[in-house]
């Protein structure tokens, strides 16, 4: 048995089919994963994503840690509650963890927030505790909170009709990528992990299951792991021990746009003599001409270079064909082959993204 999220009990009460993912019992699907990735895309879905890690920062050093620990610039924040994606690195510039941060709030002007992934959960906080030891910052996982990602066209509707009229305007302003303090631990960010516009609730544990079964009697699908799969990688997202690892570079891992280059960080000299060498590989998008299924660890034949593999692979519920991200020698080739089973199936070489605001751009 797993660890379990305060939201346990309403998955199996719903009859949710839950697996092992990185040690919690979390479900991968409620009906049918296509069902569910439909109705994210189309109407508004809801997943318990409890199991991440939720780190709050404090402390006068609080921006020059976060500055020499991550490979974006945090400096950059000028609004209350704004989020930064970023790659945590190590020192040989490899990617220990990819992340997201959240500006301080007015109600809390001292409080940076960052959310990492679960199954990276002992070894970015001992890097991180390690990290700020000649820092003046303290550091805290909040193991109290649960998290609710609701996200689609209508989600934010919902979320905002639910919580009444005075936290409705505080979040109906928001900005994409921008969070906001609703006080007693109920934080609320326009983020998500599927391509959608939607929120991230964060609220207290003794609190998640009032408000889920809220959200389900307004009309929102529980969603699970499954369906939060394909939803990410149609929408052009890594998934950390697929697509991002410490044993390759984010420069080789279509993330390079999430480097700030004008300040210093753990990773930057390694990375600059990388990228100075000359990359040698870039992450791609793959689609199946056919019919079949493309998963991770395919061998990818394009004429001319040397072999690659994919990273990701899934049936795109939109596109209604198999898609996959690969790590491939840089080429501007736009045909290839990945051996399924031993045979070698037609595949078209685009950009590692697939979908946007729901509809197909491949």
């Amino acid at each position: 048995m797993g660890q379990r999220t305060s939201l346990y009990q309403a998955h199996v009460a719903l009859g949710a089919r839950l697996v092992d993912f990185g040690g919690w019992d979390m479900p991968v699907q409620y009906s049918s994963v296509i069902d569910e990735h439909h109705a994210v895309r189309r109407d508004q879905g809801m997943f318990d994503v409890s199991h991440m890690t939720f780190l709050e920062l404090n402390g006068p050093d609080a921006v020059a840690y976060l500055q020499k620990l991550l490979a974006n610039d945090v400096a950059k924040l000028k609004l209350p509650g704004k989020a930064i994606y970023s790659l945590m690195l190590n020192d040989a510039g490899r990617v220990l963890d990819d992340l997201i941060v959240y500006a301080p709030t007015p109600e809390q002007p001292e409080l940076w927030r960052v959310i990492v992934n679960c199954g990276t959960h002992d070894k970015d906080i001992a890097w991180m505790q390690r990290q700020a030891a000649s820092f003046r910052v303290s550091l805290k996982e909040r193991t109290d909170l649960a998290m609710i990602a609701v996200q689609g066209p209508n989600a934010r509707a919902t979320v905002e009709r639910l919580l009444g009229e005075a936290r409705a305007q505080r979040i109906a302003d928001l900005a994409l990528f921008q969070g906001v303090d609703l006080g007693d631990d109920w934080f609320v960010a326009r983020t998500g992990y599927t391509g959608e516009d939607g929120l991230e609730i964060m609220l207290p544990n003794e609190q998640s299951e009032a408000f889920w079964q809220q959200l389900l009697a307004a009309g929102v699908v529980p969603c699970g792991l499954g369906a939060r799969d394909t939803l990410r990688l149609e929408a052009g997202m890594p998934l950390y021990g697929n697509d991002l690892s410490e044993n390759e570079s984010p420069l080789s891992s279509n993330v390079a746009w999430s480097i700030d280059w004008a300040h210093d960080f753990i990773g930057k000299e390694a990375l600059i003599a990388e990228r100075d060498a000359g990359v040698t590989h870039q992450l791609v998008g793959l689609v199946l001409e056919g019919k079949g299924v493309l998963r991770s660890h395919m061998r990818v034949v394009i004429d001319g270079v040397a072999d690659g593999e994919t990273t990701s692979g899934t049936f795109s519920p939109t596109l209604q064909q198999a898609i996959a991200f690969a790590r491939v020698p840089v080429t501007e080739a736009t045909q290839g082959h990945v051996d399924v089973r031993g045979k070698l199936l037609p595949v078209r070489i685009v950009k590692p993204m697939f979908v946007r605001h729901g509809a197909a751009i491949v």
